[in-house]
């Protein structure tokens, strides 16, 4: 059964954090450079929190707060969901379902390894689905 780890090996655990006394402003400007829907947060050495577009839209656009006033730490979601690198793939989307979430940090003793997105959960399944439509078709029709 896949984990967790399957998608951190595939994609790297290069992970984009903020500090919680970092601007909303400079954190949203951090998430646009990378094309990425949300950072960890951390303060010092330790995961505190998550910081994602929801957050962005919800505490800060919709309340009409300046992006480069407010702190994340402030408006960050904490706590947040996480999981661990042997947590199988299902339970990641369930957690994910569940909670409404798009994004599961992968901690384990307080130390970050990666992040999870849906789409790294769909891309996954398309693989898996493509190799199994694969081995079906070689079945039936033999190798060409």
């Amino acid at each position: 059964m896949p984990k967790a780890q399957t998608i951190l090996d595939r994609k790297g655990v290069d992970v984009a954090t903020a500090s919680r006394d970092s601007s909303v402003l400079d954190a949203a400007k951090l998430m646009n450079e990378r094309r990425i829907g949300a950072v960890v947060v951390t303060d010092a050495e330790h995961v505190v929190g998550i910081f994602t577009e929801r957050d962005i839209l919800c505490r800060v656009v919709a309340e009409s707060v300046d992006a480069s006033k407010i702190l994340v730490g402030d408006v960050m979601t904490s706590p947040m969901a996480c999981c661990r690198r042997e947590t199988p793939l299902s339970e990641c989307r369930a957690i994910m379902t569940q909670k409404r979430i798009r994004h599961l940090p992968v901690v384990e003793d307080d130390v970050l390894y990666g992040i999870i997105s849906s789409g790294d959960l769909l891309a996954t399944e398309v693989v898996d689905q493509q190799s199994t439509i694969e081995y079906l078709h070689q079945y039936l029709y033999g190798r060409s």
